[in-house]
């Protein structure tokens, strides 16, 4: 097992509505992604829902993400994500969370690098295009090189506890110069034990429970999506606990 400072453990909840914003804040997350569309892993959220993220006074990064699908952008698409950017800085939020990819599934290190200085002076978290690489590693030097400050990664798998191995290496090969932070099926009965068996610093959740009552008129037409979940403060509140809880000194 790997040993960390329970007492930098960071709890970060991805959200996609004012109402898992406050949901979000009520359950104690420490810092907020802000995204549309969680549905499909998260878009560049609303002008508005930054504002309101902004206003909360709860550190929150927006998601950079112009469209579903593949993280393989070209000219008019890192046009948009740097004037979302540009949105970010205007709002006065901390931060952004970026991801680029070649076709090849490598992190598109020119594409990023056109981000990065538009991001200047804003915090960065480069997001799960790195699950999609065949070098994890090389990956991660290039994330640390262009200035991210951590990188969110379910260590190539489906989830973060499929994953918990390669998050283990990449949080002894980053040796404290970026963080790791583990996401993608984090709750609160698996994050204890990923996080002594990674020693990440952070962990990444949506805390999502499905609606009690789906309209079935609306999911005929389509303006809900099967699978769409709410934030639940409660989940939020139980997952931050069991961080809390943690005693680092006494494992062995």
């Amino acid at each position: 097992m790997t040993r960390v400072d329970a007492n930098r453990v960071r709890l970060e909840v991805c959200v996609d509505s004012p109402a898992g914003v406050a949901a979000a804040i009520k359950g104690g997350a420490n810092r907020l992604e802000l995204c549309a569309a969680l549905v499909v892993g998260g878009l560049t959220p609303s002008r508005g829902l930054m504002a309101l993220a902004a206003a909360s006074g709860r550190p929150a990064y927006a998601m950079i993400r112009p469209r579903p699908g593949d993280f393989v952008y070209g000219p008019a698409d890192l046009d948009v994500m740097g004037d979302d950017i540009d949105t970010v800085r205007a709002l006065g939020l901390p931060g952004v969370v970026l991801g680029a990819s070649l076709p090849s599934g490598e992190l598109d290190a020119a594409a990023l690098s056109i981000l990065v200085d538009r991001a200047g002076g804003l915090g960065m978290t480069l997001h799960r295009a790195i699950d999609l690489t065949p070098d994890p590693i090389e990956a991660l030097d290039i994330a640390i090189e262009l200035g991210f400050e951590r990188v969110l990664t379910s260590g190539g798998a489906r989830t973060a506890v499929e994953g918990a191995e390669t998050i283990a290496e990449l949080v002894d090969h980053a040796q404290g110069r970026i963080s790791i932070m583990a996401g993608s099926g984090v709750t609160p009965d698996n994050a204890v034990d990923l996080i002594r068996q990674t020693g990440v610093a952070e962990v990444h959740a949506s805390c999502g429970m499905a609606p009690a009552v789906v309209d079935q008129h609306l999911l005929h037409f389509g303006f809900v999506q099967p699978g769409a979940r709410e934030t639940d403060a409660a989940t939020v509140m139980w997952l931050a606990a069991a961080i809390r809880d943690i005693e680092a000194d006494q494992w062995p």
